[in-house]
């Protein structure tokens, strides 16, 4: 059996998380390096290879297993508060749908349709769609957020960044963990994982999880908890040794989320209701039934052939499909004034071919990227009070080439370049449905079988697309300890078509968008101080945001308004990162980073209704969830006891004014700060932990999305949602 000494290598393994593997390996170096007060060697796959993070040009921030741990970090919306300029939020309606931004480029719409401007992977798989992409932390080794345009070794939809969850590797030792946790509002989570080697070429793995939580608050009217959790995920893994050289691992996950669909905060009394405004922004009213549901599966298999000393190869295969149907109500009253049902269905197959050239002054990566998708969605617009309902749906086929290479070369001991490129063909075709009928209809009633009074949209619609995405970097390497970088790079998010068309009243609607581009000039450094104990990485950065897509309003003679998606915007977005953990002593370390940005629209071409022309509204408009300076300053204390180690930890994480939208409203957000603080005890025999985790310490009130439609249908429709409140949670885990 397994049983690590965590008695001089706790500090370590927490404060930076466990990168290598095996986990024995890693942390003996830990150990070493620990006695000492230097900081541990941290790895990374930025660049589709293991580096050091401090070699690597590009600017990332890793999350170790074990940090993850000591933290208490149950999903990866909880990493935003520990890095700078990056938005990890739960969107609007359920637990696990992503709304993702790094350095003010991301996505806020989860429809079908709509590309993610940031892109998140699952080991070496791209997930397109944003619903499930709520991560829990569960069999994972290591967590990379890589921030800037990613466009040569990762594709489109990458134009913000890229975030990499790395599962735990199969090492063929027998490996067992169950960890309980109980807490505030009732949690009481259960997770299971571990491995075996079945012979000594195939190994096995797994992991489970339940979680489960009451709601922070209510709906008044009905008695269902509103922001509860109700979730369980699973993962298996397997790893064929085929030969010395070539080994195969598979890997299939699966999450199931049956939390109730979530109720906003109004933040204006209602117009129409005689039922009090809530002074919880928890509790809630709602004119449907809170039912959720969000299912995710993939499965993948990896082929790995180290075909000579120089030479890789590596193929990447899966398949993920994804369910939603869920329940919105826009307006949180007793009334049915505008109520949302909905249901998405997505699949994707995608095939990768990598080759890997390692010599002594050239590295290389390059090879052939397949992606084949389906996302459908239907969705219900229910204006009860006007006795309307307008059913909008339709597909959206995805078919995608690229070719990509990248490659390094060492001009001498200090000096390197890379150069690297991605042409990608994107072809999209979209049926588009939008009609409207008399009376209340939601989608799941099959007895409703009135014909469409209005056939607002009934078209297909095709497009296609190419693009080079260039990227190319010099580093320096002034010393052991001192690395400079200045890079360039470009990416892209793929154009589309409005699965929301109305060409009844706009024509243009049907018209395909054009895909948005960003060029990024950095310059960064990175380095380590007072003889290993101090790392201090540092980046300036200035993107030039182009042909951005922007859903305007457009008012049609005679009456009416129709959305469309169009490019109408440039804007030039610019900033400074800052990132240090500092080894005080051998049982005493700090960590901060420093984020500021410069986000600023050029022009935006807006058609004004009123006036009846186009106007530039560069001057009103500014970035969503994009604050302009984000900070965070953590500290980890180990103190030696008879039976273990007890490590105390706390952050605290600093967002400025937050602006929810492009346009000011009221669900803009001020500044806040949270307060985190943790307490784990870890055995001497490595084999049990009791951690003490305090979040939101000061039960901070904050806003982290919401919808804004003022007195549109005739009731203040302005409603919130909210970060957790404070929670408290003890959790025993027990490993061998």
């Amino acid at each position: 059996m397994y049983t690590p000494n965590f008695r001089k290598s706790v500090l370590a393994l927490a404060v930076s998380g466990l990168l290598g593997s095996p986990l024995a390996m890693a942390q003996q170096q830990q150990e070493a390096e620990a006695e000492d007060g230097k900081l541990e060697r941290i790895e990374v796959t930025a660049r589709r290879t293991s580096e050091s993070l401090q070699e690597v040009p590009v600017s990332v921030t890793a999350f170790g297993e074990m940090e993850l741990e000591r933290d208490g970090i149950e999903d990866i919306t909880e990493l935003q508060y520990k890095m700078p300029n990056t938005t990890f939020q739960v969107s609007r309606g359920t637990n696990s749908t992503l709304t993702a931004y790094i350095r003010g480029i991301g996505q806020q719409d989860p429809l079908w349709g709509f590309e993610p401007g940031v892109g998140i992977y699952i080991d070496d798989v791209y997930v397109a769609r944003p619903q499930g992409a709520v991560l829990e932390v569960l069999d994972v080794q290591r967590v990379e957020v890589l921030r800037g345009p990613q466009g040569t070794l990762y594709g489109k939809n990458t134009i913000g960044g890229a975030m990499k969850y790395v599962t735990r590797e199969l090492t063929g030792y027998d490996e067992f963990e169950i960890k309980g946790t109980v807490g505030s509002y009732s949690q009481a989570d259960l997770k299971v994982s571990g491995q075996t080697a079945l012979s000594d070429t195939f190994y096995v793995g797994g992991a489970f999880a339940t979680l489960n939580r009451d709601g922070f608050g209510k709906f008044v009217n009905t008695g269902d908890e509103n922001y509860n959790k109700e979730l369980m995920t699973g993962r298996l893994n397997a790893k064929w040794l085929a030969s010395k050289d070539v080994n195969v691992r598979f890997a299939a996950d699966w999450t199931q989320d049956d939390s109730n669909a979530r109720g906003g905060h109004r933040l204006l009394p209602s117009l129409l209701s005689d039922e009090p405004r809530q002074e919880d922004v928890f509790d809630a009213y709602t004119a449907m039934p809170t039912e959720n549901t969000v299912e995710n599966e993939g499965y993948s298999m990896t082929i790995d052939w180290a075909i000579n000393s120089e030479w890789m190869f590596k193929s990447v295969t899966a398949y993920r499909e994804g369910y939603t149907n869920t329940n919105i109500d826009f307006d949180s009253t007793v009334n049915p004034v505008l109520l949302i049902p909905a249901v998405y269905e997505d699949d994707q197959t995608t095939q990768e071919f990598q080759f890997m050239y390692n010599a002594d002054r050239l590295n290389f990566v390059g090879g052939l990227y397949l992606y084949e998708g389906e996302a459908c969605g239907e969705f219900g617009t229910v204006l009860g009070l006007l006795g309307l309902s307008i059913d909008t749906g339709g597909c959206v086929d995805t078919s995608s080439e690229a070719l990509f290479g990248q490659a390094t070369y060492q001009l001498d001991d200090k000096w390197s370049v890379t150069l690297g490129g991605r042409y990608t063909r994107d072809d999209k075709e979209a049926d588009v449905f939008r009609y409207t009928y008399a009376g209340i209809k939601f989608l799941d009633r099959g007895d409703y079988d009135m014909d469409p009074i209005v056939i607002n949209s009934d078209f297909s619609q095709q497009e296609d697309w190419s693009k080079f995405s260039p990227h190319a970097s010099v580093s320096y390497q002034v010393d052991p300890s001192l690395m400079m970088y200045a890079s360039y790079s470009n990416g892209f998010k793929s154009g589309g078509i409005d699965m929301r068309a109305d060409v009844s009243i706009n024509p243009d609607g049907s018209d395909p968008y054009d895909p948005e581009t960003v060029d990024t000039f950095e310059f960064g450094v990175k380095s380590e101080m007072l003889d290993g104990r101090l790392r201090l990485n540092a980046a300036a950065f200035v993107s030039d945001y182009q042909d951005m897509q922007v859903t305007v309003q457009r008012a049609i003679e005679g009456g009416g308004v129709a959305s469309q998606v169009l490019n109408a915007a440039d804007s030039t977005v610019q900033g400074v990162e800052f990132e240090s953990t500092f080894a005080v002593t051998p049982t005493l370390n700090f960590t901060g980073s420093l984020g500021y940005i410069d986000a600023e629209f050029d022009s935006v071409e807006f058609f004004n209704p009123e006036l009846q022309q186009i106007e530039d509204v560069s001057d009103v408009w500014s970035f969503q969830n994009t604050p302009e300076l984000t900070a965070n300053l953590g500290f980890t204390k180990e103190f030696m006891l008879e039976n273990g180690s007890l490590v105390w930890s706390g952050t605290v994480a600093y967002r400025d004014e937050t602006q929810i939208f492009e346009i000011p409203s009221p669900l803009d957000e001020e500044a806040y700060s949270l307060t985190n603080t943790s307490l784990v005890w870890y055995s001497d025999s490595g084999q049990w932990t009791v951690g003490l985790h305090a979040k939101n310490v000061f039960d901070e009130e904050y806003r982290v999305s919401g919808y804004n439609f003022g007195s549109t249908f005739g009731e203040n429709i302005v409603t919130g949602y909210y970060g957790d409140p404070r929670t408290v949670s003890l959790a025993v885990g027990y490993r061998f």
